[in-house]
């Protein structure tokens, strides 16, 4: 597909998670992080989406890169208040956009399987994991600071295996489904260890590592 195509494609993807952030923010004041975790899952599919589209590192790496420098200009000067409005201090969405350009960088495009295992299990495990988390009550509990929940772990395990079985059908990669339930669980893990929103770097480049050692 013409390149100028499927970068538009992207740019419109884009621009649509951010004006459903927008008016969720408006229309639930109260809810700051909904608006942020729509963001967070809606960011994920635009993986598979350039992978589907053909979209080569050429272009991919630099439109990553200009966009985490653009979440980071925005963590300080917060232009877009729904990414960052939280009551929390967190470099989640800095983080986020690092891990994916450092995937970009060493596994795209010859490796966009692994890529897209990585940052779909944390998009969708993650931001579900939070949403899900807050709105059940459960057994909680706090590392380094940060609460978890047994209804978001769980969440975040039984998305994580689901992803990555949804990755193993579309790229017809051979992986045991043992390998698929350990590689949710060291996802798990790494979600739990979150101090600063460090989880969106470790969970998908540990995921996508992980997926490249069981699958290779």
């Amino acid at each position: 597909m013409n390149d100028i195509i499927s970068i538009s494609i992207i740019i419109i993807w884009i621009i649509i998670i951010l004006i459903a952030a927008a008016i969720c923010r408006k229309g639930f004041p109260a809810q700051k992080e909904l608006s942020r975790k729509i963001v967070h899952i809606g960011t994920g599919p635009i993986i598979p989406l350039a992978w589907a589209l053909g979209i080569s590192e050429k272009l991919a790496i630099p439109a990553a890169g200009l966009i985490t420098i653009a979440l980071l200009i925005n963590h300080r000067l917060r232009f877009i208040r729904a990414i960052e409005d939280v009551n929390r201090q967190s470099y989640g969405t800095i983080a986020y956009g690092f891990s994916i350009t450092f995937l970009l960088i060493f596994l795209w495009p010859n490796n966009a399987d692994a890529v897209s295992a990585g940052v779909l299990v944390m998009s969708f495990g993650d931001g579900l994991a939070g949403l899900i988390g807050r709105q059940v009550i459960s057994t909680n509990w706090i590392v380094f600071g940060q609460k978890k929940s047994l209804a978001g772990t769980l969440t975040m395990a039984i998305t994580g295996v689901v992803i990555l079985l949804l990755i193993t059908f579309i790229s017809g990669v051979t992986i045991h489904p043992l390998l698929v339930v350990a590689i949710a669980s060291l996802a798990t893990i790494l979600e739990q260890i979150s101090p600063w929103g460090i989880d969106n770097l470790t969970v998908p480049i540990g995921v996508a590592y992980a997926w490249l050692w069981c699958t290779r």
